[in-house]
């Protein structure tokens, strides 16, 4: 325990370095003082609609974490379920690999019902939802609207992931132990994402979500003075989508620095100015971090929902005992 500790803070140092050279260096081939000044015109008005539309997406994910839950026999308040998921959010933008808010939620869920696999499948199932809606607006937007070089041989950018779908599946294939956390995982799944009605509630809830994403990325394009949010919002969507898929990659803290590197390579493909890409990505990002704060008030405790809610389960019956409720 002890020697991992190290380990892990020289970890995350390294990531925050990773970032912030990674931030520096896209600002600097861009040229600053240019997304200086886009930044310093953005209208504050425009600024606020996008962060009047970041609570919206907070509780919309965690309806979407409660529906998967009951989906798999566990109940949780809408308070609760909204406490966690701001903690989750605050968490993730400020710890590197943006997954550790997430891990956490699963971890004090699993203490305060006893069912670790429960709500571990709950946290999985709930992101997944939320990134297939990522990837099928993404990819309907970019089919559609960005014009991405032809690769020199037909579906030979799908070599890569079908490679590691294929280790997967192979490793799956040859673990007993894999085997049975597939099993147990996929069953889960079938009954929170797959099974009627769950796959068009996920489905709804998480393009939902999504829209709120790409709101925040208008109101800001439109605070930044961008004549695409107006001429050419398709466009301008399309080329957002690719910057929620570069936050994925879990190389930085939230995405800083890809997000940027990404605006910077995939905006002259449309034709459009580099600066302006970054100045947005850097807007979205400050956005995204204060919108998150709220987060740290439940950390402290905040509202005194957690209090309410052991309290309430102290003085009611255990309802966690249907596996499939509908």
């Amino acid at each position: 325990m002890s020697d991992r500790a190290p380990h892990s803070g020289r970890r995350s140092r390294l990531r925050w370095l990773l970032t912030a050279t990674l931030l520096a260096a896209v600002i600097w081939l861009v040229e600053p003082a240019s997304v200086w000044q886009q930044l310093r015109q953005v209208a504050p008005g425009w600024v606020l609609a996008a962060l009047l539309v970041t609570p919206l997406q907070v509780v919309m994910s965690a309806w979407r974490w409660r529906y998967t839950l009951r989906r798999l026999g566990v109940t949780l308040s809408l308070t609760r379920a909204v406490g966690e998921y701001y903690l989750s959010v605050a968490i993730n933008q400020l710890l590197p690999g943006g997954v550790v808010g997430d891990a956490g939620r699963a971890f004090r869920h699993s203490r305060q019902t006893g069912r670790a696999e429960v709500a571990i499948h709950g946290v999985m199932i709930e992101r997944l939802s939320g990134q297939l809606a990522l990837f099928l607006v993404g990819g309907l937007l970019i089919l559609f609207w960005l014009p991405l070089p032809a690769p020199p041989m037909p579906g030979l950018f799908l070599l890569p992931g079908l490679m590691v779908v294929g280790l997967l599946l192979w490793s799956v294939s040859r673990g007993p132990r894999l085997q049975r956390l597939w099993r147990a995982f996929r069953r889960d799944l079938e009954a929170a994402l797959l099974r009627w009605p769950a796959l068009p509630v996920q489905m709804v809830s998480s393009l939902l979500v999504m829209v709120s994403y790409l709101l925040v990325f208008w109101c800001l394009a439109m605070g930044l003075g961008l004549d695409t949010a107006v001429t050419a919002p398709g466009l301008l969507m399309a080329l957002c989508t690719v910057l929620l898929m570069a936050m994925l990659v879990p190389l930085t803290v939230s995405g800083w620095g890809v997000r940027e590197g990404a605006a910077a390579l995939i905006w002259p493909l449309a034709g459009l100015d580099p600066q302006q890409g970054v100045a947005l990505s850097v807007s979205y990002g400050v956005v995204v971090l204060v919108s998150a704060l709220p987060g740290l008030v439940f950390a402290l405790g905040g509202w005194g929902y957690r209090g309410r809610e052991l309290r309430r389960r102290r003085g009611s019956p255990d309802q966690t005992a249907c596996r499939c409720p509908d």
